[in-house]
Parts: C-alpha cells; sequence; structure tokens
C-alpha cells in the first residue's frame, strides 16, 4: 500500500510532533506550512506538495479559512482546531453540499474516547442514584479557548446520558498537556473519573491514524468514525 502523503498546516508544538512522528507511522510529509507560510505562498495544490491529508491545528482565527483552502484544493482534511464553532458548522454545511472531506476532533487522544463513553454510562447512572456532577479540566497556560472542546465533548456526552447539565471549571496553569475529571458528589460520598495526558504525542499520533484512516473518503468525521469502523484505530 503506497504511503499517504500529508500536508501539516501549523508549525507549532503540534505541528512538529506530527512531523516528527510520521515516518514512524509509515506517513510522507508532504509539507509543513506555518502562519508566514500561509500569508505568503496560501494553500494551493502545489503548496500542499500534492499531499492526500492536510492536518490542521493552528489558531480559531485561522481554522475556517486554512480549512476551506485545502478542500478547495482538492486535498481532505484532519482539523484538531478548537475555538471556532460557529465558523466551523458553516464549513460543514459546505463540505455536505460538496465533494470534500474533513474530520474534526476537539481531541484525538484514543483515551479521551474511551473516557467519554465511561462518563456518559457513569453520568447515567449517577444521576439515577442522586449524584450531582461537575467536570473540572486543566491545561497549559496557553490553551486560548476555555472551556476546552474536550470538555464541551465530556459534558456534552454526560447531559445527554443524565438528562442534567453538567458545570465545567476550567483551570489554566504551567505546561499541562491535558486533564479531565469528572467529579459525581452525594452528600456523603464522591466519585472520581479523571483521564489525564501525559504527553502531546498522544494527540499526534491520533490525528496520524485519522489522516491515514481518511484518505479516499469523502463526507463529514469525528474520531467515532475512526475507532468504530473496521480496521479502524
Amino acid at each position: 500500500m503506497t504511503a499517504p502523503r500529508i500536508a501539516v498546516i501549523g508549525n507549532g508544538k503540534m505541528g512538529r510532533l506530527i512531523a516528527a512522528l510520521a515516518g514512524e507511522q509509515g506517513v510522507v510529509v508532504a509539507a509543513v506550512l506555518g502562519r508566514d507560510d500561509v500569508s505568503y505562498k496560501g494553500i494551493t495544490r502545489d503548496a500542499l506538495g500534492g499531499a492526500d491529508v492536510a492536518i490542521e491545528f493552528t489558531a480559531p482565527s485561522s481554522a475556517a479559512a486554512n480549512v476551506r483552502a485545502c478542500l478547495a484544493a482538492g486535498c481532505a482534511v484532519v482539523c484538531g482546531t478548537t475555538g471556532w464553532d460557529a465558523e466551523r458548522a458553516a464549513v460543514e454545511d459546505e463540505v455536505r453540499q460538496g465533494s470534500g472531506a474533513l474530520l474534526w476532533a476537539p481531541n484525538f487522544s484514543l483515551g479521551v474516547h474511551l473516557f467519554t463513553t465511561i462518563v456518559a454510562e457513569a453520568a447515567r447512572r449517577a444521576r439515577a442514584a442522586g449524584f450531582d456532577a461537575h467536570l473540572v479540566e486543566t491545561h497549559h497556560a496557553a490553551k486560548k479557548d476555555a472551556p476546552s472542546g474536550t470538555a464541551r465533548l465530556i459534558a456534552d456526552a454526560a447531559e445527554r446520558a443524565a438528562g442534567a447539565p453538567v458545570p465545567i471549571t476550567s483551570v489554566r496553569v504551567g505546561s499541562v498537556p491535558g486533564t479531565h475529571e469528572v467529579i459525581f458528589d452525594a452528600p456523603f460520598e464522591q466519585l472520581r473519573l479523571v483521564h489525564e495526558a501525559r504527553d502531546r504525542r498522544v494527540f499526534a499520533l491520533g490525528a496520524l491514524v485519522a489522516a491515514r484512516w481518511i484518505v479516499g473518503r469523502r463526507g463529514l468525521f469525528s474520531l467515532d468514525d475512526v475507532v468504530t469502523s473496521p480496521g479502524g484505530a
């Protein structure tokens, strides 16, 4: 099987990790485009190096334009940028109406996928037993969106399962890659579920897995599609 070719859009911490791990995952890096490259060259088929998939980790203010440019160039997109929800809805509508491929996820950790499923079931049972729920999410001080996209994903899953809102507290401190703790509290006892990312490489690895998976597909996808499909993650 021919190794997929990727273009990395964003040369921050995540972009550099993705490029560094690509070879280990049998993926060829065709191009790396930082902010200055995008401003100077734009995002075209040539600038993308003929990539099959672009992996986009940039800023909320740039994500929609970057994704649209990739799709216009005929390149599938795996996007991990959060904080652009309003524009993302419009971009997703465009994908539905066209023939491109977009996979967006607020978190590419496979463990977070499992954690969200566990939290939803726990929330359903805990609510029936009279427990209240609260989510505390902690990220590095430079993270711009609060609450994080991952926190909203987990809280939404818990709310759907329990039929009750789950408040979120956001903490931004130091260089924490990402910790999500769901607290179930009753008058005389407390239950805690925690997912802790120990290294940002877990997100880079998940993005590369998603990039391999989306090659040849058309439509809108999430990490759930990757994990649950035959031959997925």
